[in-house]
């Protein structure tokens, strides 16, 4: 093959048109992401991007909107227990998840019903 698959560059999660507020208390108030700026002609159409670390998730608007229930971004995290404790403070809603081997995680759900899910391996 003359092409190879390098690195996932970002994950697109759905929003409601006007959501954009919620979306940074949730992933810059709550999960400690780092808003970045669209690109000019992409900010016509709302939605906004985040980072933290190698980590780049935007949040594009859709209408109708529907959120992914089932498929999810898998986030590895150094300190599960903490974000538990942390998502607590925060009134933030998580189910504890023991069904992969090798693995601590728990799955979220973001202000608009998307799932995330958040795991540290052994």
């Amino acid at each position: 093959m003359e092409f190879f698959l390098k690195q996932l560059d970002h994950v697109q999660l759905a929003c409601p048109k006007g959501s954009e507020e919620q979306a940074r208390n949730f992933f810059v108030d709550v999960l400690g992401f780092e808003e970045i700026e669209k690109p000019a002609n992409l900010r016509a159409r709302g939605g906004v991007w985040f980072s933290c670390n190698s980590i780049t998730v935007h949040m594009g608007i859709e209408e109708p909107f529907s959120p992914a229930r089932k498929a999810h971004p898998a986030l590895e995290v150094e300190g599960l227990s903490s974000l538990r404790q942390h998502l607590d403070q925060h009134s933030i809603d998580f189910t504890d998840d023991a069904d992969l081997p090798g693995a601590d995680r728990i799955y979220v759900h973001d202000p608009f019903g998307n799932r995330l899910e958040f795991l540290e391996w052994h």
